[in-house]
């Protein structure tokens, strides 16, 4: 035993069949260890309970002996505290990465609770924004420096750096409930948001005609099917979301009460009203599939992304997105004076406290109102024609 120093630790010579240890005179714990081969190193040794633990703390040549020996005490005190460096280390280097969290999230907590869609919506996210520039990062290394850099990369789309960060920020407080994050310590917080523009798209009377105009020449020539035409029809006479429209089932039509009963969506368990406009364009599909407006090979839901394209092409309206249909219906609605609560109604909205108490509103009001939206859009889409 001697003091560990770098010309005691020169005088150290490599053994072929084993290794030497030089251990400090001063400070218990620290030493040197050389391997047959004569590699040197730094290292302390502990006990925890009556298991001995040894853990390298650097090469010779790469740290120098009082910079060791600062480390090793620094070590040593963990373990005076109760702590263990070494199973510390161990764990460090075993952590989940971002990428394995995300999978982690993905199969036990999105699927089992979200509906597929917003599983896929998520998956999306995370493979475009989140896993390319956090990914290979260890879940407890990510800093909120890491954080910030990763929402100011994708600056140019705010709204869906705003969608990533608050996803990462929801798995990374499963991580801290699944123990792989103390508690508390989510990087995401405090990062501020980009302020987002949202755009809210209405259509005018004109543009319903011309909207209108547009589906049928389409429909006529071939160029969509009956049931996307229908789809988009019903979109615009019922203010429904566009998955609860494409995914509809013909078992959820209740054309005696006029309405639509969905088990589930974005706000769970459902019922829209439909008029008499949406339930013609209804009846007048063939049932071909257990979807009422399938593909043309009736297996799967339609797809309206592609036809969306060509329909608002030839109406003139490029900018028009499904989602406006949606606006539109609800400002048909506000412009013949339908109070708000019966609005949201209609359209499904999450109900605030005040909307929850007077959920006995009568259903002849929001059919009423229904039908009155309806005929207004169907009037101006009949001007076309």
């Amino acid at each position: 035993m001697a003091h560990v120093t770098a010309q005691s630790i020169q005088r150290l010579a490599a053994l072929p069949d084993r290794e030497v240890f030089l251990w400090d005179s001063s400070l218990r714990g620290f030493g040197v260890r050389v391997t047959p081969a004569g590699l040197r190193s730094f290292i302390v040794q502990y006990r925890i309970g009556r298991r001995t633990r040894r853990m390298r703390i650097g090469r010779v040549g790469e740290i120098s002996a009082a910079d060791a020996r600062k480390l090793a005490a620094e070590q040593l005190a963990t373990v005076r505290m109760g702590g263990d460096p070494s199973a510390d280390r161990r764990r460090m280097r075993e952590s989940a990465t971002v990428e394995q969290l995300t999978e982690r999230y993905l199969h036990e907590h999105a699927e089992p609770k979200k509906r597929p869609s917003s599983v896929a919506s998520d998956r999306r996210l995370l493979e475009r924004c989140v896993l390319p520039r956090l990914g290979k990062f260890r879940v407890v290394d990510l800093s909120r420096a890491d954080v910030v850099h990763f929402h100011h990369a994708p600056r140019a789309t705010p709204i869906q750096a705003n969608r990533a960060l608050s996803l990462l920020s929801k798995i990374l407080n499963l991580a801290e409930l699944w123990g792989l994050r103390a508690d508390g310590t989510n990087p995401c917080r405090h990062v501020q948001r980009y302020r987002e523009r949202r755009f809210e798209r209405f259509l005018s009377e004109r543009e319903f005609q011309r909207l209108g105009v547009s589906i049928a020449e389409l429909q006529s020539s071939r160029e969509i099917s009956a049931a996307v035409a229908g789809a988009v029809r019903v979109l615009m006479f019922s203010g429904a979301r566009r998955g609860e429209i494409c995914r509809l089932r013909w078992e959820q039509v209740d054309t005696e009460h006029a309405c639509v009963r969905l088990p589930d969506s974005k706000t769970g368990a459902k019922t829209i009203p439909l008029s008499a406009k949406a339930l013609e364009v209804i009846a007048g599909l063939r049932r071909r599939s257990p979807w009422v407006f399938p593909t043309e090979e009736g297996g799967q839901p339609v797809d309206l992304s592609r036809p969306w394209e060509r329909i608002r092409e030839r109406a003139g309206l490029a900018t028009l997105r499904i989602h406006d249909l949606r606006h539109s219906h609800a400002s048909v609605l506000a412009g013949a004076g339908v109070p708000l609560l019966v609005i949201g109604r209609i359209l499904g909205h999450a109900t605030p406290t005040t909307t929850a108490r007077n959920a006995h509103l009568a259903d002849h009001a929001v059919r009423s109102a229904t039908e009155l939206a309806s005929e207004r859009i169907a009037a101006a889409i009949a001007k076309g024609t």
